[in-house]
Protein backbone atom coordinates (compact mmCIF):
# COMPACT_ATOMS: atom_id res chain seq x y z
CA UNK A 1 0.00 0.00 0.00
CA UNK A 2 2.53 2.65 0.80
CA UNK A 3 4.64 1.75 -2.80
CA UNK A 4 1.28 2.53 -4.16
CA UNK A 5 0.66 5.86 -2.21
CA UNK A 6 4.37 6.59 -3.51
CA UNK A 7 3.85 5.72 -7.06
CA UNK A 8 0.45 7.51 -7.32
CA UNK A 9 2.30 10.84 -5.41
CA UNK A 10 4.59 10.50 -8.80
CA UNK A 11 1.95 10.42 -11.47
CA UNK A 12 0.46 13.13 -9.28
CA UNK A 13 2.82 15.40 -9.29
CA UNK A 14 3.99 14.55 -13.06
CA UNK A 15 0.65 15.12 -13.83
CA UNK A 16 0.45 18.66 -11.81
CA UNK A 17 4.09 19.71 -13.83
CA UNK A 18 2.23 18.97 -17.28
CA UNK A 19 -0.45 20.79 -16.42
CA UNK A 20 1.39 23.86 -15.47
CA UNK A 21 3.36 23.71 -18.37
CA UNK A 22 0.41 23.44 -20.53
CA UNK A 23 -1.36 26.45 -18.88
CA UNK A 24 1.64 28.48 -19.67
CA UNK A 25 1.68 28.00 -22.99
CA UNK A 26 -1.86 28.33 -23.12
CA UNK A 27 -1.27 31.76 -22.02
CA UNK A 28 1.50 32.54 -23.94
CA UNK A 29 -1.06 31.16 -27.05
CA UNK A 30 -3.88 33.35 -25.78
CA UNK A 31 -1.49 36.46 -25.64
CA UNK A 32 -0.06 36.14 -29.17
CA UNK A 33 -3.52 35.40 -30.44
CA UNK A 34 -5.54 38.22 -28.83
CA UNK A 35 -3.37 40.60 -26.90
CA UNK A 36 -1.74 43.93 -27.89
CA UNK A 37 0.99 42.80 -30.50
CA UNK A 38 3.01 45.81 -29.11
CA UNK A 39 6.16 45.02 -26.99
CA UNK A 40 6.24 48.47 -25.60
CA UNK A 41 6.89 48.02 -21.47
CA UNK A 42 4.82 50.38 -19.30
CA UNK A 43 6.91 51.08 -16.30
CA UNK A 44 4.82 51.27 -13.76
CA UNK A 45 2.83 48.09 -14.44
CA UNK A 46 6.25 45.93 -14.36
CA UNK A 47 6.83 47.29 -10.71
CA UNK A 48 3.21 46.62 -9.72
CA UNK A 49 3.87 42.84 -11.12
CA UNK A 50 7.42 42.93 -9.23
CA UNK A 51 5.61 44.43 -5.98
CA UNK A 52 3.14 41.27 -6.10
CA UNK A 53 -0.20 42.82 -7.21
CA UNK A 54 -2.13 40.29 -8.72
CA UNK A 55 -5.00 42.04 -10.11
CA UNK A 56 -2.82 43.46 -13.10
CA UNK A 57 -5.73 44.50 -14.86
CA UNK A 58 -7.15 46.93 -12.53
CA UNK A 59 -3.29 47.90 -12.18
CA UNK A 60 -3.05 48.73 -15.64
CA UNK A 61 -6.14 50.35 -15.75
CA UNK A 62 -5.48 52.58 -13.23
CA UNK A 63 -1.79 53.44 -14.11
CA UNK A 64 -2.71 54.49 -17.49
CA UNK A 65 -5.60 56.83 -15.61
CA UNK A 66 -2.69 58.13 -13.46
CA UNK A 67 -0.47 58.72 -15.69
CA UNK A 68 0.53 62.09 -16.21
CA UNK A 69 0.17 63.78 -19.93
CA UNK A 70 -2.34 60.97 -21.20
CA UNK A 71 -5.15 62.73 -21.59
CA UNK A 72 -8.20 61.58 -23.32
CA UNK A 73 -8.13 62.97 -26.78
CA UNK A 74 -10.59 66.29 -27.24
CA UNK A 75 -12.51 67.48 -29.88
CA UNK A 76 -9.75 70.15 -30.72
CA UNK A 77 -6.68 67.80 -30.52
CA UNK A 78 -9.04 65.55 -33.09
CA UNK A 79 -9.28 68.52 -35.59
CA UNK A 80 -5.66 69.26 -35.04
CA UNK A 81 -5.09 66.09 -36.43
CA UNK A 82 -6.87 66.43 -39.62
CA UNK A 83 -4.56 66.34 -42.66
CA UNK A 84 -2.93 69.12 -44.15
CA UNK A 85 -2.58 70.58 -47.94
CA UNK A 86 1.35 69.66 -49.00
CA UNK A 87 2.60 73.36 -49.84
CA UNK A 88 4.42 71.49 -52.64
CA UNK A 89 1.51 71.00 -54.86
CA UNK A 90 0.08 73.09 -57.59
CA UNK A 91 -2.12 75.32 -57.88
CA UNK A 92 -5.26 75.70 -59.56
CA UNK A 93 -7.32 78.51 -59.07
CA UNK A 94 -10.93 78.63 -60.10
CA UNK A 95 -12.40 81.90 -59.23
CA UNK A 96 -16.40 82.15 -58.27
CA UNK A 97 -18.50 85.98 -58.64
CA UNK A 98 -21.56 86.26 -57.42
CA UNK A 99 -24.52 86.53 -59.89
CA UNK A 100 -25.10 90.32 -59.45
CA UNK A 101 -21.51 91.16 -59.54
CA UNK A 102 -21.76 88.76 -63.16
CA UNK A 103 -24.78 90.94 -64.36
CA UNK A 104 -23.43 94.32 -63.80
CA UNK A 105 -19.71 94.09 -63.04
CA UNK A 106 -18.79 98.02 -63.82
CA UNK A 107 -20.99 98.76 -61.02
CA UNK A 108 -18.80 96.71 -58.51
CA UNK A 109 -15.40 97.42 -56.84
CA UNK A 110 -13.12 94.14 -55.68
CA UNK A 111 -12.07 95.18 -52.12
CA UNK A 112 -11.32 91.39 -50.99
CA UNK A 113 -11.84 87.37 -50.96
CA UNK A 114 -12.57 84.42 -49.41
CA UNK A 115 -10.08 81.27 -50.42
CA UNK A 116 -11.24 78.07 -49.80
CA UNK A 117 -8.48 75.17 -50.36
CA UNK A 118 -9.14 71.35 -51.36
CA UNK A 119 -7.40 68.55 -52.22
CA UNK A 120 -8.53 67.60 -56.30
CA UNK A 121 -7.53 64.00 -57.36
CA UNK A 122 -7.17 63.84 -61.38
CA UNK A 123 -7.58 60.55 -62.53
CA UNK A 124 -4.99 58.07 -64.15
CA UNK A 125 -5.25 57.76 -68.10
CA UNK A 126 -3.38 56.28 -70.47
CA UNK A 127 -2.03 58.12 -73.75
CA UNK A 128 -0.94 56.73 -77.03
CA UNK A 129 2.71 57.07 -77.70
CA UNK A 130 3.29 57.58 -81.16
CA UNK A 131 7.25 57.44 -82.39
CA UNK A 132 7.53 59.02 -85.35
CA UNK A 133 11.19 59.17 -86.95
CA UNK A 134 10.94 60.67 -90.45
CA UNK A 135 13.37 60.45 -93.06
CA UNK A 136 15.32 62.76 -95.33
CA UNK A 137 17.59 62.70 -98.34
CA UNK A 138 19.89 65.31 -99.51
CA UNK A 139 18.20 67.58 -102.35
CA UNK A 140 21.11 67.66 -104.62
CA UNK A 141 21.59 63.53 -103.67
CA UNK A 142 18.51 61.86 -104.17
CA UNK A 143 20.20 58.62 -104.97
CA UNK A 144 21.85 58.20 -101.65
CA UNK A 145 20.12 56.57 -99.17
CA UNK A 146 18.04 58.22 -96.77
CA UNK A 147 19.01 59.11 -92.78
CA UNK A 148 16.68 58.65 -90.12
CA UNK A 149 17.17 58.64 -86.53
CA UNK A 150 18.08 55.76 -84.04
CA UNK A 151 15.31 55.07 -82.07
CA UNK A 152 16.90 55.26 -78.53
CA UNK A 153 17.35 52.00 -76.68
CA UNK A 154 14.93 51.26 -74.10
CA UNK A 155 12.64 48.58 -72.89
CA UNK A 156 10.09 49.47 -75.05
CA UNK A 157 11.69 47.59 -77.68
CA UNK A 158 10.45 44.81 -76.64
CA UNK A 159 6.87 44.95 -75.99
CA UNK A 160 4.19 47.65 -75.99
CA UNK A 161 4.44 49.76 -72.97
CA UNK A 162 6.75 52.41 -72.36
CA UNK A 163 8.87 53.23 -69.68
CA UNK A 164 6.26 55.32 -67.34
CA UNK A 165 3.80 52.13 -67.80
CA UNK A 166 6.62 49.80 -67.02
CA UNK A 167 7.53 51.67 -64.17
CA UNK A 168 3.90 52.11 -62.84
CA UNK A 169 3.24 48.72 -63.14
CA UNK A 170 6.01 47.67 -61.35
CA UNK A 171 5.47 50.32 -58.23
CA UNK A 172 1.62 48.99 -58.09
CA UNK A 173 2.49 45.24 -57.58
CA UNK A 174 5.66 45.99 -55.62
CA UNK A 175 5.32 48.93 -53.74
CA UNK A 176 1.88 49.23 -53.41
CA UNK A 177 0.98 45.00 -53.20
CA UNK A 178 -1.26 45.00 -55.95
CA UNK A 179 -2.05 41.64 -57.50
CA UNK A 180 -1.81 41.56 -61.15
CA UNK A 181 -5.24 40.20 -61.64
CA UNK A 182 -6.42 43.91 -59.53
CA UNK A 183 -4.09 45.69 -61.70
CA UNK A 184 -5.90 44.29 -64.82
CA UNK A 185 -9.30 45.21 -63.84
CA UNK A 186 -7.98 48.79 -63.17
CA UNK A 187 -6.46 48.97 -66.48
CA UNK A 188 -9.50 48.08 -68.02
CA UNK A 189 -11.44 50.26 -66.47
CA UNK A 190 -9.44 52.83 -67.91
CA UNK A 191 -10.27 51.16 -71.28
CA UNK A 192 -6.86 49.54 -72.08
CA UNK A 193 -7.35 45.83 -71.93
CA UNK A 194 -4.02 44.08 -70.71
CA UNK A 195 -3.68 40.92 -69.16
CA UNK A 196 -2.40 39.80 -65.99
CA UNK A 197 -0.13 37.13 -67.75
CA UNK A 198 1.17 40.06 -70.35
CA UNK A 199 2.08 42.04 -66.86
CA UNK A 200 4.24 38.92 -65.46
CA UNK A 201 5.74 38.85 -68.63
CA UNK A 202 6.98 42.52 -68.24
CA UNK A 203 7.87 41.74 -64.40
CA UNK A 204 10.52 39.21 -65.64
CA UNK A 205 11.58 41.62 -68.27
CA UNK A 206 12.02 44.29 -65.93
CA UNK A 207 14.01 42.34 -63.72
CA UNK A 208 16.18 40.43 -65.69
CA UNK A 209 17.07 43.84 -67.87
CA UNK A 210 18.81 45.25 -64.12
CA UNK A 211 20.41 42.17 -63.76
CA UNK A 212 23.81 43.72 -63.37
CA UNK A 213 22.21 46.51 -61.44
CA UNK A 214 21.34 43.84 -58.91
CA UNK A 215 24.95 42.69 -58.68
CA UNK A 216 25.77 46.41 -57.78
CA UNK A 217 23.75 46.28 -55.40
CA UNK A 218 24.66 43.24 -54.01
CA UNK A 219 28.36 44.15 -53.74
CA UNK A 220 28.13 47.33 -52.14
CA UNK A 221 25.69 46.11 -49.09
CA UNK A 222 28.33 43.68 -48.12
CA UNK A 223 31.50 45.71 -48.69
CA UNK A 224 30.71 47.73 -45.44
CA UNK A 225 31.50 44.22 -43.32
CA UNK A 226 28.41 44.88 -40.95
CA UNK A 227 25.11 43.53 -42.50
CA UNK A 228 21.86 42.40 -40.43
CA UNK A 229 19.81 39.48 -42.33
CA UNK A 230 16.68 37.88 -42.23
CA UNK A 231 14.13 35.93 -43.91
CA UNK A 232 10.19 35.62 -44.87
CA UNK A 233 8.21 32.06 -46.21
CA UNK A 234 6.19 33.05 -48.68
CA UNK A 235 4.15 30.53 -51.08
CA UNK A 236 4.50 30.24 -54.49
CA UNK A 237 2.84 27.73 -56.79
CA UNK A 238 4.20 24.28 -57.43
CA UNK A 239 3.70 23.69 -61.09
CA UNK A 240 1.37 20.58 -62.15
CA UNK A 241 0.63 19.64 -58.64
CA UNK A 242 -2.09 22.53 -58.39
CA UNK A 243 -0.10 23.49 -54.55
CA UNK A 244 1.84 25.49 -53.01
CA UNK A 245 5.35 25.17 -51.08
CA UNK A 246 7.12 27.49 -49.31
CA UNK A 247 9.86 29.62 -50.78
CA UNK A 248 11.76 32.28 -48.35
CA UNK A 249 12.88 35.93 -49.22
CA UNK A 250 16.53 36.75 -47.69
CA UNK A 251 16.71 40.30 -46.83
CA UNK A 252 20.65 41.83 -46.08
CA UNK A 253 20.33 44.97 -45.13
CA UNK A 254 23.64 47.45 -44.33
CA UNK A 255 23.06 49.97 -41.55
CA UNK A 256 26.31 51.99 -42.24
CA UNK A 257 25.39 53.02 -45.63
CA UNK A 258 21.39 52.34 -45.50
CA UNK A 259 21.40 49.91 -48.59
CA UNK A 260 19.40 46.24 -48.82
CA UNK A 261 19.56 43.64 -50.75
CA UNK A 262 16.75 40.88 -51.43
CA UNK A 263 17.28 37.53 -52.50
CA UNK A 264 14.76 34.86 -53.38
CA UNK A 265 15.22 31.15 -52.75
CA UNK A 266 12.86 28.22 -52.45
CA UNK A 267 14.72 26.65 -49.00
CA UNK A 268 15.84 28.48 -45.58
CA UNK A 269 18.81 25.85 -45.02
CA UNK A 270 22.39 27.59 -44.43
CA UNK A 271 23.00 26.54 -48.21
CA UNK A 272 21.16 29.88 -48.98
CA UNK A 273 23.47 32.24 -47.16
CA UNK A 274 26.52 30.59 -49.49
CA UNK A 275 24.98 32.44 -52.50
CA UNK A 276 23.52 35.37 -50.53
CA UNK A 277 26.64 36.18 -48.64
CA UNK A 278 29.31 36.43 -50.95
CA UNK A 279 32.76 34.59 -50.60
CA UNK A 280 35.08 37.13 -49.91
CA UNK A 281 33.13 38.24 -47.42
CA UNK A 282 34.44 39.09 -43.82
CA UNK A 283 33.29 40.90 -40.97
CA UNK A 284 29.83 40.87 -38.45
CA UNK A 285 26.69 39.11 -39.34
CA UNK A 286 23.44 40.34 -37.23
CA UNK A 287 20.90 37.95 -37.09
CA UNK A 288 18.13 35.89 -34.78
CA UNK A 289 18.79 32.76 -32.98
CA UNK A 290 18.25 30.75 -36.14
CA UNK A 291 20.07 27.77 -36.25
CA UNK A 292 20.83 27.93 -40.20
CA UNK A 293 23.18 31.42 -39.83
CA UNK A 294 25.51 29.58 -37.08
CA UNK A 295 26.29 26.47 -38.92
CA UNK A 296 26.85 28.98 -42.00
CA UNK A 297 29.10 30.80 -40.12
CA UNK A 298 31.22 27.72 -38.95
CA UNK A 299 31.31 26.11 -42.51
CA UNK A 300 34.21 25.40 -44.20
CA UNK A 301 35.69 28.54 -45.97
CA UNK A 302 33.79 31.00 -43.66
CA UNK A 303 35.10 29.83 -40.08
CA UNK A 304 37.07 32.64 -38.48
CA UNK A 305 35.97 35.12 -41.05
CA UNK A 306 32.14 35.45 -40.06
CA UNK A 307 31.25 36.86 -36.27
CA UNK A 308 27.56 36.87 -35.34
CA UNK A 309 26.03 39.69 -33.71
CA UNK A 310 22.67 38.80 -31.69
CA UNK A 311 19.42 40.43 -31.53
CA UNK A 312 18.54 41.94 -27.88
CA UNK A 313 14.61 42.23 -29.76
CA UNK A 314 14.36 38.69 -29.91
CA UNK A 315 15.62 37.80 -26.38
CA UNK A 316 13.21 40.55 -24.63
CA UNK A 317 10.42 39.44 -26.95
CA UNK A 318 10.88 35.71 -25.04
CA UNK A 319 10.45 37.61 -22.13
CA UNK A 320 7.67 39.51 -22.93
CA UNK A 321 5.98 36.35 -23.39
CA UNK A 322 5.90 35.50 -19.86
CA UNK A 323 6.19 38.46 -18.11
CA UNK A 324 2.53 39.04 -16.74
CA UNK A 325 2.52 36.35 -14.53
CA UNK A 326 6.50 35.81 -14.01
CA UNK A 327 8.39 38.36 -11.87
CA UNK A 328 11.47 37.13 -13.03
CA UNK A 329 10.71 37.88 -16.49
CA UNK A 330 9.57 41.00 -15.77
CA UNK A 331 12.62 42.45 -13.91
CA UNK A 332 14.94 40.94 -16.62
CA UNK A 333 12.72 42.80 -19.10
CA UNK A 334 13.11 46.65 -17.00
CA UNK A 335 17.05 45.49 -17.13
CA UNK A 336 16.83 45.78 -21.28
CA UNK A 337 14.49 48.80 -21.10
CA UNK A 338 17.72 50.61 -19.57
CA UNK A 339 19.98 49.31 -22.16
CA UNK A 340 17.23 50.52 -24.84
CA UNK A 341 16.84 54.02 -23.00
CA UNK A 342 20.83 54.26 -23.45
CA UNK A 343 20.55 53.57 -27.14
CA UNK A 344 17.46 55.98 -27.36
CA UNK A 345 20.16 58.32 -26.28
CA UNK A 346 22.83 57.93 -28.15
CA UNK A 347 20.40 57.73 -31.09
CA UNK A 348 18.75 61.45 -30.53
CA UNK A 349 22.56 62.71 -30.16
CA UNK A 350 23.11 61.49 -33.08
CA UNK A 351 26.59 59.88 -31.82
CA UNK A 352 29.15 57.49 -34.12
CA UNK A 353 30.45 54.71 -33.68
CA UNK A 354 33.32 56.02 -31.02
CA UNK A 355 30.89 57.60 -28.63
CA UNK A 356 28.08 54.44 -29.23
CA UNK A 357 31.27 52.43 -27.64
CA UNK A 358 32.38 54.46 -25.14
CA UNK A 359 28.84 54.82 -23.84
CA UNK A 360 27.98 51.44 -24.22
CA UNK A 361 30.94 50.32 -21.93
CA UNK A 362 30.40 52.76 -19.22
CA UNK A 363 26.91 52.27 -18.82
CA UNK A 364 25.38 48.83 -20.91
CA UNK A 365 27.86 46.41 -20.01
CA UNK A 366 26.72 46.71 -16.37
CA UNK A 367 23.77 45.79 -16.83
CA UNK A 368 24.24 43.12 -19.25
CA UNK A 369 26.74 41.31 -16.95
CA UNK A 370 24.08 41.99 -13.97
CA UNK A 371 21.57 40.32 -16.12
CA UNK A 372 23.30 37.37 -16.98
CA UNK A 373 24.30 36.83 -12.94
CA UNK A 374 21.14 36.69 -12.01
CA UNK A 375 20.14 34.22 -15.24
CA UNK A 376 22.99 31.97 -13.99
CA UNK A 377 22.01 32.12 -10.57
CA UNK A 378 18.36 30.94 -11.71
CA UNK A 379 19.78 27.97 -13.43
CA UNK A 380 21.86 27.02 -10.63
CA UNK A 381 18.72 26.72 -8.56
CA UNK A 382 16.66 25.37 -10.95
CA UNK A 383 14.02 28.08 -10.48
CA UNK A 384 12.28 27.58 -13.79
CA UNK A 385 11.16 24.38 -15.63
CA UNK A 386 13.63 24.13 -18.96
CA UNK A 387 9.97 23.57 -21.14
CA UNK A 388 8.32 26.50 -19.53
CA UNK A 389 8.07 29.72 -21.16
CA UNK A 390 10.77 31.41 -18.87
CA UNK A 391 12.87 28.49 -19.06
CA UNK A 392 13.30 28.70 -22.66
CA UNK A 393 13.61 32.79 -22.52
CA UNK A 394 17.07 31.66 -20.10
CA UNK A 395 18.06 28.89 -22.91
CA UNK A 396 17.60 31.64 -25.46
CA UNK A 397 19.98 34.13 -23.35
CA UNK A 398 22.08 31.90 -22.63
CA UNK A 399 23.02 30.37 -25.82
CA UNK A 400 23.01 33.76 -27.63
CA UNK A 401 25.67 35.60 -24.95
CA UNK A 402 28.64 36.03 -27.19
CA UNK A 403 25.98 36.84 -30.04
CA UNK A 404 24.29 39.55 -27.48
CA UNK A 405 27.47 40.94 -26.04
CA UNK A 406 28.42 41.57 -29.98
CA UNK A 407 27.70 45.68 -29.76
CA UNK A 408 29.23 46.53 -26.42
CA UNK A 409 32.29 45.58 -28.55
CA UNK A 410 31.39 47.70 -31.35
CA UNK A 411 30.23 50.91 -32.21
CA UNK A 412 29.08 50.24 -35.80
CA UNK A 413 26.34 47.46 -34.48
CA UNK A 414 22.95 48.02 -33.53
CA UNK A 415 21.41 46.83 -30.37
CA UNK A 416 19.14 44.34 -32.52
CA UNK A 417 18.19 43.81 -36.33
CA UNK A 418 15.07 45.63 -36.52
CA UNK A 419 16.53 47.73 -39.20
CA UNK A 420 16.31 44.43 -41.46
CA UNK A 421 13.07 42.98 -39.97
CA UNK A 422 11.37 46.82 -40.60
CA UNK A 423 12.41 46.09 -44.52
CA UNK A 424 10.87 42.95 -44.47
CA UNK A 425 7.86 43.64 -42.77
CA UNK A 426 6.07 45.00 -45.78
CA UNK A 427 6.20 42.37 -47.93
CA UNK A 428 3.68 41.00 -45.15
CA UNK A 429 1.06 43.15 -46.42
CA UNK A 430 1.67 41.87 -49.86
CA UNK A 431 1.24 38.22 -48.79
CA UNK A 432 -2.11 39.49 -47.11
CA UNK A 433 -3.10 40.49 -51.16
CA UNK A 434 -1.79 38.40 -53.47
CA UNK A 435 -1.33 35.17 -51.25
CA UNK A 436 1.35 33.78 -53.13
CA UNK A 437 3.71 34.19 -56.27
CA UNK A 438 3.03 32.13 -59.30
CA UNK A 439 6.01 29.89 -59.37
CA UNK A 440 9.83 29.80 -57.86
CA UNK A 441 11.11 31.92 -61.22
CA UNK A 442 8.72 34.54 -59.57
CA UNK A 443 10.25 35.24 -56.31
CA UNK A 444 13.68 36.24 -58.01
CA UNK A 445 11.69 38.85 -59.97
CA UNK A 446 9.88 40.17 -57.00
CA UNK A 447 13.44 40.07 -55.04
CA UNK A 448 14.80 42.14 -57.88
CA UNK A 449 11.77 44.94 -57.67
CA UNK A 450 11.63 44.93 -54.30
CA UNK A 451 15.61 45.61 -54.03
CA UNK A 452 14.94 48.94 -56.02
CA UNK A 453 12.23 50.13 -54.88
CA UNK A 454 13.06 49.53 -51.15
CA UNK A 455 16.87 51.20 -51.82
CA UNK A 456 14.86 54.10 -53.76
CA UNK A 457 12.34 54.92 -50.70
CA UNK A 458 15.72 55.11 -48.34
CA UNK A 459 17.29 57.13 -50.96
CA UNK A 460 14.46 59.63 -50.51
CA UNK A 461 14.08 59.18 -54.60
CA UNK A 462 10.24 58.71 -55.70
CA UNK A 463 10.04 55.24 -57.27
CA UNK A 464 8.34 55.76 -60.08
CA UNK A 465 10.39 58.47 -61.62
CA UNK A 466 13.51 56.50 -60.84
CA UNK A 467 12.08 53.61 -62.39
CA UNK A 468 10.98 55.11 -65.62
CA UNK A 469 13.87 56.79 -65.78
CA UNK A 470 15.75 53.37 -64.74
CA UNK A 471 13.97 51.74 -67.68
CA UNK A 472 14.75 54.15 -70.17
CA UNK A 473 18.66 54.48 -69.30
CA UNK A 474 19.46 50.78 -68.95
CA UNK A 475 19.99 49.22 -72.21
CA UNK A 476 22.59 52.12 -73.13
CA UNK A 477 24.48 51.60 -70.01
CA UNK A 478 27.73 49.75 -69.86
CA UNK A 479 28.93 47.59 -66.90
CA UNK A 480 30.95 50.07 -65.47
CA UNK A 481 28.12 52.78 -65.56
CA UNK A 482 26.11 50.54 -63.38
CA UNK A 483 27.30 52.63 -60.24
CA UNK A 484 25.65 55.55 -61.80
CA UNK A 485 22.06 54.47 -61.68
CA UNK A 486 21.72 52.69 -58.10
CA UNK A 487 19.03 54.37 -56.15
CA UNK A 488 21.24 56.18 -54.05
CA UNK A 489 23.53 57.66 -56.73
CA UNK A 490 20.33 58.49 -58.83
CA UNK A 491 19.23 60.99 -56.45
CA UNK A 492 23.15 62.31 -55.36
CA UNK A 493 23.40 63.30 -58.61
CA UNK A 494 19.58 65.12 -58.62
CA UNK A 495 20.76 66.73 -55.58
CA UNK A 496 23.66 68.32 -57.02
CA UNK A 497 21.81 69.74 -60.19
Amino acid sequence: MMEELRRKGEELAAVRLENKLLRLKLDALSRRMFGKSSEKLDAEQMQLLLDGIEELTLAEESAQQARPGKEPATAEAARERKPRIPEHLPVKEVFIDPEEVKACPEEWVHIGQEVTEQLEYTPASFERLRIIRRKYVRKDQRHLPPVVAPLQPCLQERCLAAPSLLAHSMVSRYRDHLPWHRLEGIYAGLGVEISRQTLANWSAMTAEACGLLMREIHQSVFASGYVQLDETPIEYLSPGHGQTKTGYLWVAHSPLTQETYFQWHTGRAALCLESLVPARFEGIIQCDGYAAYGSFAQSRGRAGTIRLAGCWAHARRKFFETATYCQDAAWVLLQIQEIYAVEEELRQARAGPEQRQAARAARSRPVVGHIYAKLEQWQQQRKHLPKSPTGVALRYAFNQRAGLEVFLEDGRVEIDSNLVENTIRPSAVGKKNWLFVGDAQAGDRAAAHYTLLDNARRAGADAYEYLKDLFMRLPSMTNQQMKEITPRAWMALRADQ
